[in-house]
């Protein structure tokens, strides 16, 4: 059933107002989240690269982190918190505790050293400024305190402390969570505990409170945000346990708390002293501020999208409407001007459809019966070249031999030299052979290149047929004492065997011609790449390298041995190249060291 063009133009322009109306849709309902975090996630690592270049070189105490940190969150609602190389919080010198150890077990080196521990690990601040009795009240200048740790890229990193070793286990000890909890999830990835204590030696330790600083004022803040400290706690974990894949590159991790999304963004960085340390920032996907500030941009994009898509659209609708006459006439015009090569592409069915398919078959009648008469005349010219060539080599070649005969008639009739009239007459009947085989083999040579000739081709063994010439040629090679030497492989090939058969007959019989008595000829056939390479090749005669191009030519004799009384009628490689030629395979010859190689290719069976 054919549509016409205004049910074309209705469906297309209906179709076209239902897609945008779809496109919108889904891009609020589907593409809107993914458009907020990733420009959320953009933000934020270009907030984070303007803070590693200015704000973190600034910092130099506890006092100054936390006000370009609380900076930093009410501008871009994004928690962040540089860490040193061991991933501990950096500038926690307003809560910490100094403690001098007196007696480590199996660790003499630590006795007597200086320690300084950073407390944001194991209680929360807000403990030493409530009403409630204090968790740890141990906890001050001048108490005895034990330690319980492990010995990690030979640092001591603590996991609980109390006030002896006896409460390690009990209430008031004070803990690294984080720590612990890594440490249980670890030890179950050995055969054996013993292999995990090997990997991390555990260690006790008693000590002496000598210091504690807790903060004061705004720099509170800083560690009342237990959400980011457990992060910075829980990276530390995974940092020295070897769980952060990849240490010298940033990272984004996905986290979820409450049902509130996170983005943890962790990138390494250097300090204003040159030394190593990770930049670690915890932003929120939940802010309605910020989503709505997002959205307005997103509505920009969507709207670029629309105004774009609907010029596309409308481009692509009249094209689609007018392209199918632009060709037609286009098409007409070429066909006017003989060039029948382009076709119109039918792919409607209706009136321009059905115009299309009458226009395409016109073309092509007219260019087949174009390409036939143009073939016809290069056939029938080529005859012609052909006829005329061979009339006018003819004529030339015959020459000779009619001249002699002529002579040889004269001499008998004018009864001169009648002693000598058996040595005429053979001479004149030699020279009429020589002119019925120079006549047929320039019969055959014009047969080849008039063009009409189909070279019919078909699979053969090539190593029986050069067997079968060596057998007929046995005579001619003892006549002249020479020694025909063969190495063939049974490989079947595709051609014209008949017409191989007169190649190498050709080949052969040279080199017999022009081989010095009791020499060395040399038939070789090898495989190389799918193909066979087949070789004659004579020992003790050479052609000068000027003359190896022009042996392929008709009547060519360049060297003085090579005259019409001892060679052959000067045509058979002429004919041997046109006949590889029609097999489309690659020939040749060269000079070897001692002696000349006539060659040529044959495709192997597949």
């Amino acid at each position: 059933m054919k549509r016409g063009i205004v049910l074309k133009l209705f469906l297309l322009t209906s179709g076209l107002c239902l897609f945008l109306i779809a496109a919108i849709f889904v891009g609020q309902t589907v593409f809107f989240e993914q458009f907020y975090v990733h420009q959320k996630v953009k933000d934020v690592k270009t907030a984070l690269g303007a803070y590693e270049q200015g704000s973190l070189q600034q910092a130099a105490n506890g006092e100054q982190a936390a006000k370009l940190e609380q900076d930093f969150y009410e501008r871009y609602n994004t928690w962040v918190a540089p860490l040193d190389v061991m991933g501990y919080l950096k500038y926690t010198d307003d809560f910490f505790m100094d403690i001098r150890l007196e007696h480590a077990d199996d660790n003499s080196a630590l006795s007597g050293r200086m320690i300084k521990i950073p407390l944001y690990s194991f209680m929360n601040v807000k403990d030493f400024y409530s009403d409630n009795p204090f968790t740890a009240p141990w906890v001050k200048e001048g108490e005895h305190i034990a330690i319980e740790g492990l010995i990690m890229n030979d640092e001591l990193v603590i996991q609980r402390m109390a006030r002896s070793v006896s409460n390690l286990r009990e209430e008031n000890q004070l803990e690294n969570r984080q720590m612990v909890s890594k440490e249980y999830e670890v030890v179950t990835r050995y055969a054996s505990p013993m292999q995990y204590r090997e990997k991390y030696p555990s260690i006790l330790v008693k000590g002496t409170i000598t210091k504690l600083r807790v903060p004061e004022g705004a720099a509170i803040s800083r560690y009342t945000n237990q959400m980011l400290l457990e992060r910075v706690q829980a990276f530390q974990a995974d940092l020295l346990y070897g769980d952060y894949p990849n240490a010298e590159a940033g990272r984004v991790i996905d986290y979820e708390e409450n049902h509130v999304k996170y983005k943890i963004f962790v990138d390494p960085v250097q300090d204003a002293d040159g030394q190593p340390g990770y930049l670690l920032a915890v932003t929120s996907l939940q802010p309605v501020n910020e989503a709505a500030g997002m959205i307005k941009d997103y509505y920009v994009y969507i709207v670029a999208a629309a105004v774009l898509l609907i010029l596309l659209v409308s481009f692509y609708y009249s094209r689609q409407i007018a392209r199918p006459l632009l060709r037609i006439n286009r098409t007409a015009q070429q066909m006017a001007a003989l060039d029948f090569s382009e076709k119109i592409p039918v792919a409607t069915n209706d009136e321009i459809g059905d115009l299309s398919r009458s226009i395409n078959e016109l073309s092509e009648r007219l260019h087949t019966h174009i390409v036939r008469l143009e073939q016809d005349i290069e056939k029938e010219k080529q005859l012609e070249h052909t006829r005329k060539e061979f009339i006018s080599t003819a004529s030339h070649e015959l020459k000779t031999p009619l001249s002699v005969i002529q002579s040889c008639l004269s001499v008998l009739k004018d009864g001169i030299a009648s002693h000598k009239r058996e040595y005429y007459f053979s001479a004149m009947e030699d020279e009429v052979q020589r002119m019925n085989v120079l006549i047929g083999d320039m019969l055959e040579l014009a047969k080849y290149e008039s063009g009409t000739y189909n070279m019919e081709t078909a699979p053969f063994y090539i190593d029986t047929v050069i067997e079968r010439i060596c057998t007929k040629l046995a005579a001619d090679v003892e006549q002249k004492q020479l020694r025909l030497h063969s190495s063939l492989q049974p490989v079947e090939v595709i051609g014209n065997e008949l017409r191989i058969e007169q190649v190498i007959v050709n080949f052969l019989t040279n080199a017999i011609r022009y081989t010095p008595e009791q020499e060395s000829i040399f038939i070789t056939t090898t495989e190389e790449q799918g193909r066979v390479k087949i070789g004659v090749e004579n020992k003790g005669a050479r052609i000068a390298d000027e003359q190896l191009e022009k042996i392929w030519d008709r009547f060519y004799r360049g060297e003085p041995s090579r005259q019409r009384s001892t060679g052959g009628t000067g045509l058979g490689l002429a004919i041997s190249k046109k006949i590889l030629e029609m097999h489309g395979v690659p020939y040749g010859v060269t000079n070897t060291r001692d002696g000349v190689l006539f060659y040529f290719y044959l495709n192997k069976k597949a």
